[in-house]
């Protein structure tokens, strides 16, 4: 039998009284972080541990339990039709969620105006105002609107909301914002009945100096049914593929490229000269040309991190951006994501900063090794940087299987 050992801890290390409630020295248990530790230590090793038994049954059982592996796979089969009738309802649905978005574009882009019965909203500082508070603070709002230019819409929505969401900030570049600035509204566009699962995200952009498209597009092909091969690894669509689009830049204003001049030495004459080369530039707009997957499906490990962080990104526009526009714009989307995960980003925070104390302290630590197995921000392509906390909001959150390998 396994032996396990315990840590041992009395009502003194953990900060209560010898006549504490048993309930209370629980909480208080499970608020201690070596305590969590110790047992996600336990936890971790008991992990993936065989214990042998399946190996030492009767032939006969064997056969039985080939039994219940067949019937397994057959749940597979069923849950993988389960899915794609959630699609066929998200199809559905999404046509009747369409109106109140063209309507939100258009307050947005100020091709239409709401009334003031449309513009009323009870704040919860407004419930506690009185009348004579409240008119004086309107005549105080109006007299600053007088003061003002008399803007159009909503300016800078969308480019505000992508500011306001890490793992979208992290691909914008100073010079993405004059363009994104023109952007008008994102939309979701789903695959036809009977075609392959699919979904396509439409940037809509107004006229502008940068290109000349009024439509940039992203489509996700996806995939609903058990891997012949791996049929118990099937949890839910998979994304498998992603294509962009050609973006038709105005000469000079192509922001994924850059010029740089080099000096070049001759190696026999000693004279130098300077060489001018083009070579790509971080820019969100990158996320419109993916790396292309190979007929054999094998890619090289860069371009993996790539279209993990890819697919991460498109789903996470796709089920959070867009339909809760306007509470990533004031904000109010992201107080309730850290409400939720700050506690814990911050523990992973300095658990990885701990980890490479000890790496940095080991006299036989080569950074050039730990290179090779962690992917540096710095030397990966533009869009690969994502916030930890908002990945693992994504990934507890949604039926996607993503593939493995994701940007640290």
């Amino acid at each position: 039998m396994q032996q396990m050992s315990f840590v041992v801890w009395n009502q003194t290390s953990l900060g209560v009284g010898e006549d504490a409630e048993p309930w209370t020295l629980t909480v208080q248990m499970m608020q201690n972080p070596q305590i969590l530790a110790a047992l996600q230590e336990r936890l971790d090793g008991l992990n993936g541990s065989p214990s042998g038994y399946i190996e030492s049954l009767p032939k006969v059982v064997k056969r039985r339990v080939n039994a219940l592996k067949n019937l397994q796979v057959k749940c597979a089969h069923i849950e993988a039709k389960f899915y794609e009738e959630v699609h066929e309802l998200e199809r559905k649905y999404a046509a009747l969620y369409q109106p109140l978005f063209d309507k939100r574009s258009d307050i947005v882009k100020a091709a239409y105006e709401p009334t003031d019965e449309e513009c009323e909203w009870k704040a919860d500082e407004e419930e506690e105002l009185t009348e004579e508070m409240k008119e004086k603070a309107k005549l105080e709002e109006e007299k600053k609107d007088e003061e003002k230019e008399d803007p159009k819409g909503i300016p800078e929505f969308w480019l505000t909301v992508f500011k306001n969401v890490d793992l979208l900030s992290d691909m914008l570049q100073e010079h993405d914002e004059p363009i994104l600035k023109h952007l008008q509204d994102i939309k979701v566009k789903f695959s036809d009945p009977g075609q392959p699962m699919s979904f396509t995200l439409e940037f809509h952009f107004e006229p502008n100096d940068f290109f000349t498209n009024t439509v940039l597009t992203k489509t996700y092909k996806m995939r609903s049914e058990p891997d012949e091969n791996d049929p118990f690894s099937f949890d839910g669509p998979e994304i498998i593929c992603c294509t962009g689009c050609t973006i038709d830049w105005t000469k000079g204003k192509n922001v994924t490229l850059k010029t740089i001049k080099k000096k070049q030495k001759h190696k026999g004459r000693g004279t130098v000269r300077t060489v001018t080369k083009t070579v790509p530039n971080d820019s969100f707009f990158n996320f419109f040309t993916p790396p292309e997957v190979p007929e054999n499906g094998e890619l090289d490990e860069d371009s993996e991190a790539v279209l993990a962080a890819d697919f991460e990104i498109g789903h996470f526009i796709r089920e959070r951006i867009v339909p809760r526009a306007v509470l990533y714009f004031t904000g109010e989307a992201i107080e309730d994501d850290d409400d939720d995960y700050d506690e814990e980003g911050e523990e992973a925070d300095d658990e990885e900063g701990e980890e490479e104390a000890d790496e940095e302290n080991d006299p036989d630590y080569d950074p050039k090794v730990r290179s090779q197995t962690h992917t540096d921000a710095h030397t990966s392509p533009p869009f690969v940087k994502i916030s930890g906390v908002l990945r693992e909001t994504l990934l507890s959150s949604s039926q996607l299987c993503w593939p493995t390998t994701l940007s640290p």
